[in-house]
């Protein structure tokens, strides 16, 4: 198994750089960020900056979206940073929640986000697209290469990411609903005439190590509202009850949602999270002792789940990138015999 982490792009962007090298310095693989222009600060610029203090991790935002940059400004972004760092990104994609609904818009249609998906990879990964009628391709862009993870929780944005994605985003922990959400990726993969096993599955949530869990929960409880926010969508779309195919342990625990305020949006102790049961904390997120992490991630591991990227939003980032890279992820690493 490999392992992000997850930044939001608070000032000073040099904090965020900082804890990026150290995740590289710890063992983490991939350094994701949010990607929200009018709340935090722009991501691809702080992305030059941490490729450029580190020798390995790769680096990609959880989650873009088709709306806020012209798809060929994307492409041309990764495919630039390619050029500068030798290939060392991903795009992570979907419909678009907080960067879109800040200004007044609304997450993209699924047709949208599949032909943004087809620009994005195709241009950034040295070939031609097909863009409002004109053919184009990057005259420079010949060696960039770059995968397109999509995040998804709706039966039909999961049959998307099995047909085009190269990965498949899942912002939650739980192993029951991860079950479903990959065996829902897999089939649609196969259907479409694609090997299911090409494809990366990440599980991305919260993790606080620690023995008080009364306060990592409620420094996590800001996770529960925001999956809310696409829960609320898919009910809205497929409805609810004993003929809906959605897992209620996805939606049942939104129903005393009330509403969510963008200006507290993933941010720890934020007021608009209380509808967020504990159970639901625990379910979603990683939290406890290391024990408890390793048990979690081992399940996850073995429903298929190639990485796992967690989010550092809460008052322990230093002391939880320590446990991982001292103990977690050691003992979730294959490791070779020296000698038999």
């Amino acid at each position: 198994m490999k392992f992000g982490v997850v930044l939001q792009t608070n000032p000073p962007a040099s904090r965020v750089v900082e804890l990026a090298t150290r995740a590289e310095q710890l063992g983490f693989d991939y350094v994701w960020t949010f990607d929200s222009h009018i709340l935090w600060e722009e991501p691809f610029v702080i992305y030059s900056q941490i490729l450029a203090s580190t020798r390995k991790v790769i680096v990609g935002p959880m989650v873009t979206n088709p709306a806020t940059r012209d798809w060929t400004v994307t492409a041309s972004l990764f495919a630039t940073l390619n050029e500068m760092y030798g290939n060392r990104t991903v795009c992570g994609i979907g419909r678009g929640d907080s960067a879109v609904r800040v200004t007044n818009g609304k997450p993209t249609t699924l047709a949208t986000l599949r032909e943004a998906i087809e620009v994005i990879r195709e241009l950034a990964n040295g070939r031609s697209a097909n863009y409002h009628g004109s053919t184009l391709s990057f005259p420079w862009g010949a060696s960039s290469s770059l995968e397109v993870w999509v995040a998804a929780y709706g039966p039909k944005a999961l049959q998307l990411a099995g047909e085009v994605g190269d990965g498949f985003i899942l912002q939650l922990a739980d192993p029951d609903i991860a079950r479903w959400m990959i065996g829902t990726v897999r089939e649609a993969a196969a259907n479409e005439g694609r090997d299911p096993a090409s494809l990366t599955f990440c599980v991305a949530a919260p993790a606080y190590v620690g023995a008080d869990l009364a306060h990592q929960r409620d420094q996590c409880r800001w996770f529960g509202g925001m999956v809310g926010n696409h829960v609320a969508d898919i009910v809205e779309r497929y409805g609810e009850g004993p003929d809906s195919t959605i897992p209620k342990a996805l939606t049942d625990y939104i129903k005393e949602r009330r509403g969510y305020d963008y200006n507290e949006h993933g941010r720890a102790g934020n007021t608009h999270a209380d509808f967020v049961p504990d159970e639901v904390i625990d379910r979603f997120c990683l939290l406890g002792e290391p024990a408890q992490h390793i048990e979690r991630l081992e399940e996850l591991r073995d429903l298929g789940v190639d990485q796992f990227a967690l989010y550092l939003q809460h008052d322990n980032k230093s002391a939880t990138l320590e446990a991982y890279g001292e103990t977690i992820i050691p003992a979730l690493r294959r490791r070779a015999k020296a000698t038999t």
